[in-house]
């Protein structure tokens, strides 16, 4: 699977025209494309906002024998934008630069009765002028595209690039009125890298385009096409609950023996009770025998002995009472009280020893949630100011959206200087080495320890390195954590199935972000990978990935990072959305599943926005904090939509958690 976000630029230009959705149906409108890459974008830009297309020409001023090399670009009318560091390293003379420019700037006009073939020129005066190139790595022939383009006198103009550098994105905001980039990537050195498909945009394709958008009808302000709603809707299969029918989940899983079940926050009741009752018939018709949860070692543990009857609590809820850190209802809730409930019971009633006993394990050795919190804890003891930017990158890690997603360390973010970070790592590691002695005082059950020991010998050799990720950055830190769980869930199937005398079969729950296949997201575009992506490439088609989504309804988030669970309204899903896609379908609750669903297939190959909340949820930075692109056919195997949901209930409530606040605006 590729690593890049768009199919083609068509594709491209569709995620564009949901960033501009606000301007559909105007009538003072024109989209000006900068040939040749820039005119598939541009013209699915101008078809879906209904706006004539026309293009902008500019030309590359290469330097005299290396002409590969730009000096600058010239639009139209003469408008020059230069390389000055070009210019001055190379002392390229200014009668060269005169003479270059002139010969190029004569070939625009022929260029663009090349490409016109007759149509006439789109008047911009006064109008909205969106300009769209199909992605850019230096900003200099859109510098010069904008200079002209202003000698015509637009009331505005709008920038549209489906991928820049955060650089170029900086140095355009400054000329144009407004940009709109559907992905900065950090590392972003040419166009083609965003893309799957390419190939070379010929002369005749700008031709084609160009008369296709003159003879189109302009679209209805609002909606999308009907087709696509119509194909997901033919496709859809029924669910209750968010959950399929026995024989379709049957059929959806095969002979997988692993089963990665998301979902779209970590609070909303219904994907948690879909994955329960799922996961229920995994374990009594399928041979499933564990689950495995995104969370800490020692806190699944606990539960995982209370299971298998081999423990001191008496009850369910005293077996989670092991999950006391932020944030708490992600696995202390009544649904997960209620599985658990369910699962010591069914043991009790397996014949064949503890050895046929389903457990239930966290995949996370190192303590990732206990390690924050020690964080915080040493901090709000040196330097509370310091503490409080760390909770608030803290809020950032399992943060999903395109825009502030990033934890730059908190080294330097927060001030915590090297000292700091040396003190709270040795903590972090000597924790990491009594693991194992803690375990066994807690009562670790005799057929996990060797299996235990060698788990733990392998996280504390590299356990300094681990923790120190988390003063370095966010994608070093969260591409270590699931490289890290996904290596869990490998070690357990093996000693699972050592311990089974057959190859085990293990449910793993965890976030969409962290089962769904990163290389179809543009996250990958910023260097992340996921559990998800790497236990695919692993194990192949010996794996199923299964998704939640939802339009609206109630979460269960904190306003920050430690916060107190509150009971939060979730906003109606953004336009462009997979969410709103899945909303006017029109039902309550459906599958698709992309094995069996063609059309729909076709119809989510495409990158769309899609909305991930983790622990904290901020409806005011809505799309900043809590969107990103994604292929939603290649992420996951299928997805579950419920267009309503609402908050899961803590088992520990506070006073936060009652009726939602009502919402404000952004």
């Amino acid at each position: 699977m590729s690593d890049r976000l768009f199919n083609d630029r068509r594709d491209a230009g569709r995620a564009l025209a949901g960033l501009l959705d606000r301007y559909r149906g105007r009538r003072d409108l024109v989209v000006l494309a900068v040939p040749r890459g820039g005119v598939p974008a541009g013209y699915e830009v101008a078809r879906a906002l209904g706006a004539p297309l026309d293009v902008l020409v500019t030309r590359k001023l290469g330097v005299p024998g290396q002409e590969d090399l730009a000096m600058g670009a010239i639009a139209g009318d003469g408008a020059l934008s230069l390389c000055d560091d070009v210019i001055r390293g190379l002392a390229v003379p200014p009668q060269v630069i005169e003479h270059v420019a002139g010969w190029e700037g004569r070939e625009i006009a022929r260029w663009e009765e090349r490409y016109r073939q007759g149509l006439p020129e789109q008047p911009v005066e006064g109008k909205v002028a969106i300009l769209v190139d199909d992605g850019l790595a230096t900003g200099t022939a859109m510098r010069a595209a904008v200079k002209a383009l202003r000698r015509s006198h637009p009331a505005r103009v709008v920038i549209a690039l489906p991928a820049a550098s955060q650089a170029v994105y900086e140095e355009l905001a400054v000329e144009a009125d407004e940009i709109v980039c559907a992905t900065t990537p950090p590392l972003f050195f040419a166009a083609d890298a965003s893309y799957w498909d390419f190939i070379e945009v010929t002369v005749e394709d700008v031709r084609d385009l160009l008369r296709a958008s003159a003879l189109s009808v302009p679209p209805s302000a609002g909606g999308r096409p009907p087709c696509e709603v119509a194909a997901i809707r033919s496709e859809s299969l029924p669910v209750e609950g968010g959950v399929p029918a026995p024989e379709v989940l049957s059929d959806l899983v095969g002979d997988a023996h692993v089963v990665l079940i998301g979902g779209a926050s970590h609070g909303t009741h219904e994907f948690y009770a879909a994955r329960a009752v799922m996961t229920r018939h995994l374990i009594e018709e399928k041979g499933f025998g564990a689950v495995a949860v995104q969370a800490d070692w020692p806190d699944a543990y606990r539960v995982n002995r209370y299971v298998q009857g081999r423990t001191q609590d008496g009850t369910g809820e005293e077996a989670l009472r092991g999950f006391q850190r932020f944030p708490v209802w992600m696995w202390r809730n009544t649904v997960v009280l209620g599985f658990v409930r369910w699962l010591r019971e069914h043991n009790d009633l397996t014949l064949g020893g503890n050895a046929e006993k389903a457990g239930f394990y966290g995949l996370d050795l190192y303590g990732m949630h206990r390690a924050m919190y020690e964080v915080i804890r040493h901090l709000d003891g040196v330097d509370p100011a310091a503490a409080a930017r760390a909770r608030e990158r803290y809020a950032c890690f399992d943060h999903l959206g395109s825009g502030d997603g990033r934890m730059n360390g908190i080294s330097a973010a927060c001030g915590a200087g090297d000292r700091c970070e040396d003190e709270v790592v040795g903590h972090l590691v000597s924790l990491r080495r009594n693991a194992m002695e803690e375990a066994r005082k807690e009562g670790l059950l005799a057929e996990d320890e060797l299996f235990y020991a060698e788990l733990n010998a392998a996280t504390i050799r590299s356990a300094d390195e681990y923790y120190r990720s988390m003063f370095g950055g966010r994608i070093c830190s969260w591409n270590r954590r699931d490289l890290h769980m996904a290596d869990t869930l490998d070690a357990l199937l093996e000693h699972l199935g050592r311990r089974h005398g057959r190859p085990a079969k293990i449910v793993v729950w965890a976030h969409n972000a962290h089962v769904g296949d990163a290389r179809a997201t543009e996250a990958a575009c910023r260097g992340e990978i996921d559990m998800g992506q790497i236990i695919r490439e692993r194990h192949g088609s010996d794996c199923r990935v299964i998704g939640f989504t939802t339009y609206t309804g109630t979460v269960t988030a904190a306003g920050q990072w430690g916060g107190p669970a509150e009971r939060k309204w979730l906003r109606p899903a953004l336009s462009d959305s997979v969410e709103e896609l899945f909303h006017e379908v029109g039902e309550k609750e459906f599958l698709t599943s992309f094995g069996n669903a063609p059309r729909s297939a076709d119809v989510l190959r495409s990158a769309r926005l899609e909305r991930m909340v983790a622990a904290v949820y901020r409806p005011q930075t809505e799309r900043r904090s809590h969107y990103y692109r994604s292929r939603l056919r290649d992420q996951f195997d299928a997805v579950i939509h419920i267009d309503e949901t609402r908050a899961v209930e803590p088992l520990d409530r506070m006073d936060g958690w009652g009726r939602p606040a009502p919402d404000s605006p952004p």
